[in-house]
């Protein structure tokens, strides 16, 4: 190869420097990175996604977990919130002797000023992707792109990940070590790579390199190598000698084969197993030994709710059933008559990421509510609603039409079974602010990927156990 005639300050590995190195490992999961204020850019139709960021951002995101939301979901737009990992605020530097005689491992900390959020975004239409890349690299770029795409289309999440800035020394360092340790086969779209033993990769013009004096992952630069006698602990990185940097090659987008998959659906057979016979039977007998459990407070809470706020007692809300059928989901009312006034004032203190509305101390909850809510007993009229079938025991939480208008994908999953009296997301979910949406939707897809009676079973025993660890609270 002949050797790039650039500037020698700047660092590049296998040719590559830390901006080429980040679109690679996108490319090699099938997404092209597509950063704001690039005009020029040419958008490649063969890719599968487009990764939007800014300007100077690189950034590491965990992509199945997202590819899950962007199959469910199927949004025009995934708006990722990408909250920075935190770990170590320093790193190991290995002191040496001029002759390379080790000498002892010092711990460097960094200074706390790193960015730690950032948003980035995936979609799939490479016409939005365009229009992305022409925005200029203002402060409201994901402003403009809000009012390109429809609201419903839109979707939100929160991911844990890692953010550099590209125009930092230090912060293009940091990427190229932390890359390292993700990026597992770098030959998938840099062939001039190859293996230097089992975890480390070196330029085909890298000097000699004794595998077995390896520890961790290392990517070695062309004219590097680690010298006879000499010991390398990773994860490292050896920049290209400047005088012999490499001329990187082209990958095709269509000679790629993607690391990632999108994983394959049992929404078919969770829709067999909740439609059952069994499960049917299960639910009434279930729903028949709940009733006359709990049918003696039944005098008890019509008459604390008639004290404080007289009647209505229940509450039926519009909630969509199996193949979107409509029905009232009953409940014992929980909050003042006025509710849906007084939620249009509070708009602002909503802590849900999504369609729904929560506040650590709802005001529109009454007293009587509160108690109902914390023990779960505002939902037993429910068990009347599984008797009619507009309900199972177990199942995604009920919602109504605007609600499952906000994810497409996402509602065709959740509506091919019945809704839930209890289900994953009420045993499971962490009320974490900004996260309540994107935990719905995981426990919702999860139950209907996993759907099994044991399952049920579990579920009903935790809610129980979650019931009765409340009592003991009171």
């Amino acid at each position: 190869m002949i050797a790039q005639h650039v500037d020698e300050s700047v660092h590049t590995l296998w040719g590559l420097t830390p901006v080429q190195l980040h679109a690679r490992y996108w490319k090699s999961r099938g997404v092209q990175v597509v950063s704001s204020n690039s005009p020029g850019i040419t958008i490649d139709k063969h890719a599968e996604l487009y990764l939007l960021v800014r300007q100077t951002h690189l950034v590491i995101v965990p992509l199945p977990k997202l590819l899950e939301l962007m199959c469910w979901m199927n949004p025009e737009l995934l708006m990722i919130r990408l909250a920075e990992q935190q770990g170590r605020d320093y790193r190991e530097v290995v002191d040496a002797q001029a002759d390379g005689q080790f000498v002892r491992f010092r711990r460097v900390y960094d200074a706390g000023n790193r960015k730690h959020q950032a948003r980035v975004g995936l979609t799939s239409n490479p016409d939005l992707a365009l229009d992305w890349a022409s925005m200029g690299d203002t402060a409201m770029p994901w402003a403009k792109l809000r009012q390109i795409v429809p609201p419903d289309l839109i979707g939100a999440v929160r991911a844990n990940g890692h953010v550099y800035n590209s125009e930092s020394d230090i912060e293009c360092a940091r990427f190229v070590r932390d890359l390292v340790q993700t990026w597992k086969h770098p030959l998938s779209t840099i062939s001039r790579v190859q293996r230097v033993g089992k975890e480390s990769w070196g330029d085909i013009d890298a000097g000699q390199t004794n595998p077995q004096a390896l520890t961790g992952p290392i990517w070695i630069g062309a004219g590097r190598s680690i010298p006879h006698g000499k010991s390398g602990v990773g994860p490292a990185v050896l920049w290209d000698d400047p005088t012999m940097r490499p001329v990187p090659d082209e990958v095709d987008w269509k000679d790629i084969e993607t690391v990632q998959a999108r994983p394959e659906r049992r929404i078919d057979e969770a829709a067999r197993f909740t439609s059952s016979p069994l499960k049917r039977l299960f639910d009434v007998v279930f729903a028949i030994i709940a009733l006359v459990l709990t049918l003696p407070l039944y005098p008890f809470i019509i008459a604390a709710i008639w004290i404080e706020d007289r009647s209505p007692i229940f509450f039926a809300h519009e909630r969509e059933s199996i193949h979107g059928k409509e029905f009232g989901c009953l409940k014992f009312r929980t909050m003042y008559r006025n509710a849906e006034a007084m939620k249009e004032e509070l708009q602002s203190e909503n802590k849900a990421d999504g369609p729904q509305f929560f506040m650590e101390k709802d005001p529109r909850i009454t007293k009587v509510g509160s108690i109902l809510r914390k023990l779960q007993l505002d939902e037993l009229p429910q068990f009347f609603n599984v008797l009619m079938g507009h309900m199972s025991v177990v199942g995604p939480r009920p919602s109504p039409f605007t609600e499952n208008q906000y994810c497409p994908g996402w509602r065709e999953a959740r509506l091919s079974v019945r809704p839930g009296v209890t289900g994953l997301w009420q045993i499971r979910r962490t009320r974490s602010d900004g996260a309540d949406f994107q935990e719905w939707i995981r426990y919702d897809i999860e139950y209907v990927e996993k759907a099994t009676f044991q399952l049920d079973i579990y579920i009903i025993w935790k809610t129980i156990a979650m019931i009765f660890r409340a009592l003991t609270r009171q």
